[in-house]
């Protein structure tokens, strides 16, 4: 038996150990005398592509289907044309099951049982397999043996086959089958697969293809599962195509709730020794986190001298108030954590008397020439080594607070339900962290960044925009190049009509650009359509990590729009897709906008965000007011679509389909990311 194990996982190899202990083989030594433990590879430190003649890592949407079918898609030249990149983690599986198969192949076992370290061996599994052997053994001496049997597996497809009681205790797949938590797997079985690399895809997506040129079998029902309780670190590559093909019809909350720790953390350090950089790998690690500003707003740094649970942040980065003097005062006085970056493995000198104070358990040297960042803090802060990059940021520097309330807004704002997570405040009062960089600024195009416009009876340049042909799971609608028209005179349109596909009963529309941006203004002069359901957006937007700076007009209520910020840390492939309903905040603009066109802008700078309409400032949102300002490359999208959620659109009035957005102007201007 190999059990395929992380390093950093060692609680996991004691649990398989002692379940595997209470079960015995026919001969009547416990299971865990067969074990050995396979050191899995891990996601974290995978550098570069993997090794060519093991694994290719990617795969096409065409190939998903053909194991995994959906009634709403087709395998088709579009579906072939897909390809997807595979994550790091399944990336990581992969060479481990492969890794596994060569000592197998070398072995002098004839069959070998892998375990996955989360899977369970429930008390049947050793009766199961005594009978089914007898069936394996018949196989064999019929000149047929078995190559893979699986113990743990769960079918494809919508409906699941009626199961018929047989005399044996085994049967062939009939549909694709998923999972290799649990399987034994023959030395004959093992070097057919390995002639069969490289592989391509996850591996238990590629597995299947191989059934052609394997016995494969499985056992009447799984009798190894997944060990309940434990939460899965794996990212799959395939779900967000799905989402975008319109499979997933549903988006489920995805929401981190927060544990607020109860020691603050004291992060300090000199010039250039990365302290931006773990200010927001304490972010991706969920501490909600002040970082580089000359001091802290005078009630939270209230707070934290006089120890009150009433802080806004759990950690404080490079703040210029917390001097040497003050930090060595509140470390002599109040339990906290003390990290100090450094260029030395020594801590820096303005900060020795603090660091003499402090407890070693609780204080931490992080050396910018540190080997593996991540484990020393997570180790330090007691918290889950995470899948994400280490993200390194360029220095920002403090920046200066002032005091004062943000800029009235001429617009009554009425704030709504909010998400939960360590990126979002939720408290009264709080107006937020107001650098000074954030006073207002004329909106002109500034040393390094593009500019990308269409005005009515222009060409919309291919290179610069491109009409949306997906969708997403909380969408009605499926979004058709068709039903966007740019005519060589007068306004564009978007148009949503009733019109059914495969995995939508409506079509819309949507323009994107092809480059994303890191700040800039972004607008449109729209005249938007009326009617319940029917929702225009004029949106930034990115994945890994999910950042968002919304307009939205529903259209049950055209005096009315809603402004909206979703905030997840980290650099680029961090796979934080946190937030359902965001920070939603509705605006009363005091007219109807379906009745005539308006400007509507985003300027989103680095400290601050303003949304406009005609030139007018209605809402203003400054550094965790409540959240933090989204930071990463954004694309810019303008879209017409209809809401699943009655809750948020309304029931969608048909009568108003089909329903019409019709578009002056666009602009975007910013720094380009291609």
């Amino acid at each position: 038996m190999y059990v395929i194990n992380l390093d950093r996982a060692q609680e996991r190899w004691s649990t398989v150990n002692r379940e595997l202990r209470r079960l015995r083989e026919a001969a009547g030594h416990p299971l865990d005398t067969l074990a050995r433990r396979f050191p899995a590879v891990d996601a974290r430190y995978l550098q570069g592509p993997p090794p060519p003649e093991l694994l290719e890592p990617t795969y096409t949407l065409a190939e998903q289907l053909l194991v995994d079918p959906h009634p709403g898609l087709t395998v088709d030249d579009a579906a072939r044309a897909t390809r997807i990149d595979m994550t790091p983690q399944e990336i990581a599986v992969a060479l481990s099951h492969i890794h596994v198969w060569q000592l197998i192949a070398a072995s002098d076992a004839p069959y070998t049982l892998i375990l996955e370290d989360d899977a369970y061996v429930t008390r049947t599994c050793m009766s199961v397999l005594e009978h089914a052997w007898n069936d394996v053994q018949a196989n064999s001496d019929a000149g047929h043996p078995v190559d893979l049997l699986y113990l743990s597996y769960q079918e494809t497809g919508e409906e699941a086959e009626p199961r018929r009681r047989t005399r044996t205790l085994l049967r062939c797949p009939s549909r694709g089958v998923w999972q290799l938590s649990g399987y034994v797997l023959s030395r004959a079985g093992a070097r057919k697969l390995l002639d069969q690399l490289p592989a391509h895809g996850p591996i238990d997506l590629w597995i299947n293809q191989q059934f052609g040129h394997l016995h494969v079998q499985m056992t009447d029902r799984p009798v190894i599962e997944q060990r309940p309780g434990i939460a899965s670190s794996n990212s799959y590559s395939v779900m967000p195509v799905l989402a975008k093909v319109g499979v997933l019809r549903r988006e489920a909350p995805q929401l981190l709730h927060h544990r607020p720790t109860r020691d603050p953390i004291l992060v300090v350090g000199e010039p250039g020794t990365g302290l931006t950089t773990v200010a927001k790998a304490l972010s991706v690690l969920g501490f909600r986190c002040a970082s580089d500003l000359t001091a802290l707003p005078n009630h939270e740094m209230q707070a934290l001298v006089r120890r009150s649970r009433h802080r806004i942040f759990d950690a404080y980065v490079n703040i210029g108030s917390l001097t040497p003097r003050e930090v060595a005062r509140i470390v002599s006085s109040a339990r906290v954590r003390l990290i100090m970056t450094t260029t030395t493995a020594k801590p820096p000198s303005p900060f020795q008397e603090a660091w003499d104070q402090q407890r070693p358990q609780r204080r931490l040297v992080l050396p910018t020439d540190a080997p593996d960042p991540w484990q020393a803090l997570s180790r330090f802060l007691a918290c889950d080594y995470p899948t994400h990059p280490w993200p390194s940021q360029p220095e920002q520097g403090q920046r200066e607070v002032i005091t004062r309330s943000p800029t009235d807004a001429t617009a009554a704002a009425h704030p709504l339900a909010w998400d939960t997570s360590p990126w979002i405040v939720q408290r009264a009062g709080w107006p937020g962290i107001i650098p000074k960089t954030s006073a207002p600024q004329a909106s002109t195009l500034q040393a390094g960044q593009n500019e990308i416009t269409w005005h009515e009876g222009t060409r919309l340049e291919d290179h610069h925009w491109y009409l949306r042909e997906d969708t997403f799971p909380s969408n009605r609608a499926l979004f058709r190049p068709g039903n966007a028209r740019l005519p060589p005179c007068g306004s564009a349109t978007l148009t949503l009509r009733e019109e059914a596909s495969k995995v939508r009963d409506l079509t819309g529309a949507a323009i994107a650009t092809r480059p994303s941006f890191t700040y800039g203004t972004f607008g449109a002069r729209m005249r938007i359509p009326s009617g319940s359901g029917l929702v225009t957006g004029v949106f930034l937007h990115r994945n890994g990590p999910r950042q968002e700076i919304d307009i939205e007009i529903l259209g049950q209520d055209t005096t009315r729009m809603l402004v909206n910020v979703f905030y997840n840390p980290g650099s680029p492939g961090t796979k934080l897709e946190y937030g359902y309903r965001g920070t939603p905040t509705v605006i009363d603009l005091g007219f109807d906008v379906s009745e005539e066109f308006h400007h509507y802008e985003i300027d989103w700078q680095p400290d601050c965000i303003r949304w406009r309409v005609d030139g007018a400032t209605v809402h203003e949102r400054v550094l965790w007011d409540p959240t933090p300002v989204p930071d990463q490359p954004l694309e810019f999208n303008v879209n017409l679509w209809s809401s699943e959620s009655t809750e948020f659109a309304g029931p969608l009035d048909r009568q108003a389909l089909p329903a019409v957005l019709e578009i002056a102007s666009l602009e975007a201007h910013g720094l380009t990311q291609a």
